[in-house]
């Protein structure tokens, strides 16, 4: 698994390296430009004006968000790819903060109309997966939704299989979503299968 250098030194060539990915349909992004495209359109469905991009990297996404006309605050812990980011979305509000640690003190008293995070959360064991989504359920405006769009799988079985077919470019350090298993603790949460390797969990806010 990448710390901030790597994802420092990797952010150059990190497009490169995902569409190759993406395009030859192979684990880990088999199926990336369908989850991304799945959260834009879930997002944009919902008359959103606001989002919170967790781990938004070279800004992909988030982007399409930004030039979509929506206010875009975003959190990275790598400082190049904030950099690249901000380059593509001058007005947008980016954070550099490890949000393994938590949100940011700064976004305390901020909601939003939605919260994305994609291809960032398999860096967080599943407890804290759970206590990340549960206090992002908090800062959602009335009838917001969280998506997340990851490495993802829908049972255990699904990813040991993954594991199986990906032999030695599978990431043992990495911890996917297991949506069987992540799911029936979480109130309103709803998954669906994107590829062999990825997916798109949906999240509503919480009952006030």
């Amino acid at each position: 698994m990448l710390d901030q250098a790597g994802f420092d030194a990797w952010a150059a060539g990190y497009d490169a390296a995902v569409s190759a990915s993406a395009q030859a349909g192979a684990y880990p992004f088999a199926g990336y430009d369908t989850v991304l495209e799945m959260v834009f359109r879930g997002v944009m469905a919902g008359g959103c004006k606001s989002v919170l991009d967790l781990g938004f990297g070279t800004g992909a996404l988030t982007a399409r968000l930004y030039d979509a006309g929506l206010s875009v605050t975003g959190v990275d812990f790598s400082a190049a790819m904030c950099a690249a980011a901000q380059e593509k979305m001058p007005r947008a509000h980016l954070l550099q903060h490890d949000f393994s640690r938590g949100l940011p003190d700064a976004l305390a008293s901020e909601r939003f109309d939605a919260v994305v995070c994609t291809y960032a959360l398999h860096h967080l064991t599943d407890g804290q997966k759970l206590s990340l989504l549960r206090a992002l359920q908090a800062q959602l405006n009335p009838g917001g939704r969280i998506f997340i769009g990851d490495i993802a799988f829908p049972t255990r079985a699904a990813l040991e299989a993954c594991r199986e077919k990906s032999g030695d470019e599978w990431d043992e350090e990495e911890l996917y979503l297991v949506a069987g298993e992540l799911l029936p603790q979480l109130d309103g949460a709803r998954f669906v299968p994107v590829s062999y390797c990825a997916g798109v969990l949906t999240l509503a806010g919480a009952e006030k």
